[in-house]
């Protein structure tokens, strides 16, 4: 594919295509409709019968049986122009704004591609001092244009020749290769189904069209937005769509449970709380807790706080609202970050509270820049699982992190999977009953982590750190004198093995002072520090 053929294609003749074989497939259609009425049907219900009658009708059936898979296989030609129609349309307005930007910035691009443009600064037509930084990016959208025509003519040719072969040879009338083309034409409409390998997800993404992408992020949100091995603008953008819909839903819902019943009422044997009251409340509360978290988390990523924090940008990596639901929040892109860090929040997280866990995630990023300003950090507040909501008997379970563990890593893996560039440092981070979410994964599933940091930990299902299936070197402990029920239900060894920060464990220890259970993350703290510096690569005890 060249410039001149994409800026010159005539996308309206693809269009007018279609549209005949629109006319053919519905002309066809009521040929075959005719058929079976007049014919088929007739010769069904007459009285005729014998030898000569089977047959006769054998064959008649068959026949249907052909018109009908004929039928089908002119639509999806149909469907393949339609597709073909949008996809170069979509490559070649990305063709036509790039030559239109390098026009403004007077730059001329040669047939072949080429930049060139005019250095010197008396010349009526000087580009500029940062002409050479935009013509690679010019450049990269006219072959990122190019390239994307190039992979929709490829895609768009086999499908028809396929059809064209189905059409000559006679397949195309087998009811069974018209099922096998339906399924493939549903499948472009059908994203890899959650808890897919990330690396066959990516495959999969990277193989369709910028438009079909673009389709499935606007069609099918709910299908890209929490499925690893998408990038992380993608995901972002899906989940954007999603959670805006959500906000609508739930407002309705709180507009529908109408006013506050009576708190009570009175009975025969007292007054007692009202049950209609009790159920409206749950409703009201959990519905009313959602909607403030997603406000909050609009305000994260529409940048109203960014000025507070250092013009780092937001990317909502997951989202879902049902039951206690779950949020993904990463500050800075992790796909193109030199640094990632995944913090796995404990008991009591949930999509309600996860705007306290964007606080750490973003302090985290904070600490990680102090530590080192040449590299970017991108900090993961993972609420991506079921978090026990109670101390007891809920956070004394293995359950909520068994259940966790193929999530997180995978979700590790999709990290490494969409990153661009040479592979980033990752630590994987986990709090109170997050430490033993991160604890089970490590000594399970062995997720592609350079560090780990387990901080206020009850214990993580091993007696040695080197049992997490990574160099006890690089597994941090951190636990405050103040965080004492975490301290004493550690020593007992009774719930999740040896404790995390007696010496037999062998982990590396941070700095934690007189910090309590909830403020390990407070700004000015070593472990805040210590833990954006271990995220860095730059934690030297």
């Amino acid at each position: 594919m060249d410039i001149a053929t994409l800026y010159n294609a005539n996308i309206t003749n693809i269009t007018i295509a279609k549209n005949a074989y629109d006319a053919l497939a519905t002309a066809f259609g009521q040929h075959v409709d005719a058929w079976q009425r007049e014919v088929a049907d007739r010769l069904a219900a007459s009285h005729w019968t014998g030898d000569t009658s089977d047959k006769a009708q054998a064959e008649i059936r068959d026949l249907s049986t052909k018109l009908q898979a004929a039928r089908q296989e002119i639509s999806f030609v149909s469907r393949a122009l339609a597709d073909a129609a949008e996809a170069f349309a979509a490559a070649q307005s990305h063709l036509i704004k790039a030559l239109d930007d390098a026009k403004a910035k007077k730059f001329n691009v040669a047939a072949d591609g080429r930049i060139t443009w005019d250095n010197e600064p008396t010349s009526a037509n000087y580009a500029g001092d940062g002409a050479e930084a935009a013509a690679k990016d010019i450049s990269k959208r006219i072959t990122d244009a190019l390239n994307e025509a190039d992979h929709s003519d490829g895609e768009i040719a086999k499908r028809l020749n396929h059809l064209s072969h189905n059409a000559t040879s006679g397949t195309g009338l087998d009811a069974g290769t018209a099922k096998a083309d339906q399924d493939a034409i549903a499948a472009l409409d059908q994203a890899p189904p959650a808890g897919t390998d990330p690396n066959a997800v990516k495959a999969w993404w990277n193989s369709l069209t910028d438009e079909q992408q673009h389709r499935f992020v606007l069609n099918h949100p709910d299908q890209i937005g929490n499925l690893d091995g998408i990038p992380a603008v993608t995901r972002d953008e899906a989940n954007q769509i999603r959670m805006a819909r959500t906000k609508q839903d739930l407002q309705t819902q709180l507009n529908q449970l109408g006013p506050e019943p009576p708190k009570t009422v009175v009975t025969p044997g007292g007054i007692i709380t009202n049950p209609m009251y009790s159920a409206w409340k749950t409703l009201h509360d959990d519905a009313q807790e959602k909607l403030d978290s997603i406000n909050t988390i609009e305000s994260r990523l529409n940048g109203d706080k960014l000025k507070a924090r250092d013009g780092r940008p937001a990317f909502l990596l997951g989202f879902d609202t049902t039951g206690k639901g779950r949020a993904i929040i990463a500050i800075n892109n992790p796909d193109t970050a030199d640094n990632v860090l995944t913090f796995v929040p404990g008991t009591h997280a949930r999509f309600g509270q996860a705007p306290g866990d964007i606080d750490k995630a973003d302090e985290m990023a904070k600490t990680a820049a102090e530590a080192d300003r040449t590299k970017t950090t991108a900090t993961i507040a993972w609420v991506g699982y079921d978090a026990p909501q109670n101390l007891v008997p809920e956070a004394s379970s293995n359950s909520y992190a068994e259940n966790a563990e193929k999530d997180l890593a995978r979700f590790q893996t999709g990290l490494r999977t969409t990153h661009e560039g040479a592979p980033s440092h990752n630590t994987l981070m986990g709090h109170s009953y997050g430490s033993v979410t991160v604890g089970f994964t490590m000594r399970d599933l062995r997720p592609p982590v350079d560090d780990v940091i387990l901080v206020g930990s009850p214990g993580v299902g091993v007696d040695h750190a080197k049992d997490l299936n990574i160099d006890p070197s690089h597994v941090y402990v951190c636990r405050g004198s103040e965080d004492t029920m975490i301290k004493n239900a550690a020593r007992t060894g009774l719930l999740f093995g040896t404790d995390p920060v007696a010496d037999e464990f062998g982990a590396q220890h941070l700095p934690a002072g007189d910090t309590d259970h909830s403020h390990y993350w407070k700004p000015g703290t070593p472990p805040v520090a210590a833990f954006g510096a271990v995220a860095a690569g730059k934690w030297t005890g």
